[in-house]
């Protein structure tokens, strides 16, 4: 009988490699507990940006979800948001959808009747697959083809397959590629620059916005700060792209190859001589200059006065967080708090920050949140002084805890400054 959760201290996990993780931290070797996807009822687009609100980023667009009805079920509560009520409809499939696809013949029917039914026709109708799909190999960009033709509406399909969450594309990569994929060639402007990654904006006071005017840039797109249809298509006159998130990298890849957009990647970080070389880089690869230093010199104050208040304390980080786990637990450590328990799931590109942080706290403790063991943790087995994210919390519910998980995207310095406000308020 199992009686304790599966850990494994950062140190054997540098010794083990990038190419021998445990199979326990391995999603597709195990039964899954998966417990912050339950924490925050995460079924694909349930809560927060899945596919199905990802897939309706495009201002003005409404979407199909053809699925069974257990499928299209939470999507009633997803309806239910603000600005989403009108926006969903569905196309159920019967038993025999499911085993013939008898189902596929109708959704250029079914597309057509949603547009006719709305008073303004929308600017794209989505169409969100389900793993049904996934199993029956369906094609899904013919289907869209002829849709299209019957409606008279661009139709693009979105991707719910968890069965491919594992793989080379998973889900949140496609629908990124497919909010992007209605831009046309448009002539550029050298002072525009669109932000990648993201569906909801960035924080209003995130440096990154100054830092690109004091560039010379003028125009800055986000899609989710796109009020119109319009706006939207004025993205295809970016000088050039910035990608914030790395799931953005195909969408990025396919504006290149067919808009003739550039591209460059910048890292959400939370160690600030970090954040300094990368704006660094980035001033010198577009061939700019600016002046980072009151916002450096904010967030490093910040967190100078909580260490001063709060002393060198005992801080576990989960994953249910806007921030890379390893990377915030080795930022904490450099700034002098100690991280005794990580709860994450680990990937090859995670060890950029593990094996510097096996170097300075190589006793911390990595737990998965996919283990079944996970049910057999005890939280008095951790003095933790504060949790930060939902699934930290989890786990020492008597704690003070920062979920760190709004929705407005934190960068940078500001990112750094925000959560050390945050931190004191949980502790004050």
């Amino acid at each position: 009988m199992i009686r304790e959760p599966y850990s494994i201290s950062i140190r054997e996990l540098n010794e083990a490699g990038a190419d021998n993780i445990p199979q326990e931290l391995i999603p597709a070797t195990q039964l899954i507990y998966s417990s912050p996807a339950t924490l925050a009822f995460n079924s694909p687009g349930a809560t927060g940006f899945g596919v199905k609100r990802a897939g309706l980023a495009v201002p003005d667009s409404v979407m199909l979800l053809v699925a069974p009805g257990c499928c299209g079920r939470n999507t009633k509560l997803l309806s239910e948001i603000q600005g989403y009520e009108d926006r969903f409809f569905f196309l159920l499939m019967d038993e025999s959808d499911i085993v013939n696809g008898d189902h596929l013949a109708r959704v250029p029917d079914a597309v057509r009747e949603v547009v006719d039914y709305l008073d303004v026709k929308p600017s794209v109708v989505m169409i969100c697959a389900t793993c049904v799909d996934a199993l029956l190999g369906t094609d899904w960009d013919r289907v869209c083809r002829k849709a299209e033709e019957i409606s008279g509406v661009p139709v693009r399909p979105c991707y719910m397959y968890a069965l491919t969450r594992e793989g080379r594309k998973p889900p949140m990569v496609l629908v990124r590629k497919a909010v992007y994929s209605l831009l046309e060639p448009a002539r550029r402007d050298p002072r525009t620059v669109n932000i990648l990654g993201y569906f909801s904006p960035l924080t209003d006071d995130c440096e990154l916005y100054d830092l690109l005017r004091q560039a010379g840039v003028r125009k800055i797109n986000e899609i989710s700060r796109c009020g119109d249809y319009e706006s939207y298509l004025g993205m295809s006159k970016a000088n050039f792209n910035i990608v914030l998130n790395h799931e953005a990298r195909t969408a990025a890849d396919d504006l290149a190859k067919r808009l003739n957009i550039p591209y460059l990647e910048l890292t959400r970080l939370y160690q600030t001589d970090k954040i300094a070389n990368q704006y660094n880089a980035f001033a010198g690869s577009i061939g700019a200059s600016f002046d980072d230093s009151v916002y450096r010199e904010r967030a490093e104050r910040t967190v100078s006065e909580f260490r001063d208040r709060f002393g060198s304390i005992s801080i576990t980080v989960g994953e249910m967080l806007n921030a890379n786990a390893f990377e915030l637990s080795l930022a904490l450590v450099k700034y002098g708090f100690r991280v005794p328990e990580i709860y994450s799931n680990v990937s090859r590109e995670d060890y950029v920050y593990i094996r510097h942080l096996a170097e300075i706290s190589p006793e911390t403790r990595l737990f998965t949140n996919l283990s079944p063991t996970m049910l057999c943790y005890d939280c008095s087995r951790s003095d933790a002084d504060l949790t930060i994210g939902k699934d930290a919390e989890y786990y020492h519910p008597d704690c003070p805890n920062v979920p760190w998980n709004e929705e407005k995207q934190p960068f940078g310095y500001s990112g750094v400054t925000k959560l050390f406000e945050k931190m004191t308020e949980a502790l004050a």
